[in-house]
């Protein structure tokens, strides 16, 4: 079988996440000031997507907060630099139950469920080109008791409603399971072609960080489908070379992977320059955000 070698790709990078990397990386962006700059130097490396997580500024930790995107969107957006935004909705299906003896009532540490209004209200205001769609339940934290919760009735829900903004979801992949529920979605409509997917390799209790567990979640990709990936820690960039071997497109980014090289923390600007440059040197030409919104029919806002 030979290489559906691309022979043009586009990278997208993740910004910040919501995860402890702070405690790890002084790099790791917090305030709305530092996103929106590290997405601004992301662009000037050369990546065509940014990938939108917000932090609390005094704790460092992930947020929802609507206030803390609309600065960093507009802040992105006022700067005139050409990047596509892509704004996670991953946050607001947080459950840590209570323990093995007790796991009702949840932890009020932690714990974070909203509706499908609350979870899409930072998309409906600032309507990004794109928005992030988690497609599947799965622990999250290894040894402990936290799930990240996205039922089918509420994953579905929020397709229609990211549809009826106009906006495009980037429907993420964590495992061989959520591809049933992507390809139910792309059979009743809820999600328009091309279908636009992040395969997300090697996060525990997810997908492993296996080539065949990969190429076999490609084959089972709905007919079209425009699809990146990724791999975290040092595994990041190897797939970033593996991406277009495969047909796919590139993440790289700090939500993932804070190091450069061994004991050598980058910067987002970083990772996007050694993504570009592994690409360039297989000769794949990196794609502009005016194509990535021609290829995937996006609309720019703002």
């Amino acid at each position: 079988m030979s290489l559906p070698l691309q022979s043009s790709a586009f990278i997208t990078c993740a910004l910040t996440g919501s995860g402890d990397s702070t405690g790890v990386s002084n790099k790791v962006p917090v305030t709305p000031e530092q996103i929106a700059a590290s997405a601004i130097e992301a662009a000037e490396a050369g990546a065509a997507v940014v990938h939108v997580h917000v932090r609390d500024p005094e704790t460092g930790k992930g947020s929802r907060r609507p206030e803390l995107f609309r600065e960093t969107v507009e802040r992105i957006r006022d700067s005139k630099v050409d990047v596509v935004i892509n704004l996670t909705t991953g946050m607001g299906g947080d459950l840590v139950l209570g323990g093995v003896d007790a796991p009702l009532p949840p932890a009020d540490a932690g714990t974070d469920m909203a509706s499908v209004t609350e979870r899409l209200q930072h998309v409906a205001e600032l309507k990004p080109e794109i928005c992030t769609l988690d497609a599947g339940t799965m622990n999250f934290a290894a040894g402990g008791d936290y799930i990240m919760v996205n039922t089918p009735g509420m994953v579905r829900a929020m397709a229609q409603g990211i549809r009826e903004l106009g906006v495009k979801p980037e429907v993420e992949i964590f495992d061989t399971g959520d591809l049933v529920l992507l390809n139910e979605l792309v059979k009743e409509g809820l999600i328009d072609d091309p279908a636009m997917i992040q395969l997300c390799m090697g996060i525990p209790y997810g997908a492993p960080n296996d080539v065949l567990t990969l190429q076999s979640m490609i084959n089972n990709l709905p007919a079209g489908a425009v699809y990146s990936m990724f791999s975290i820690g040092r595994f990041q960039l190897p797939y970033a070379a593996l991406a277009p071997l495969v047909g796919a497109n590139v993440r790289v980014g700090l939500e993932d992977n804070v190091y450069l090289s061994k004991g050598v923390l980058a910067s987002n600007g970083d990772l996007v320059g050694r993504a570009k440059t592994l690409l360039e040197a297989m000769n794949v030409r990196l794609m502009s955000p005016a194509e990535v919104r021609d290829t995937l029919g996006l609309v720019k806002h703002g």
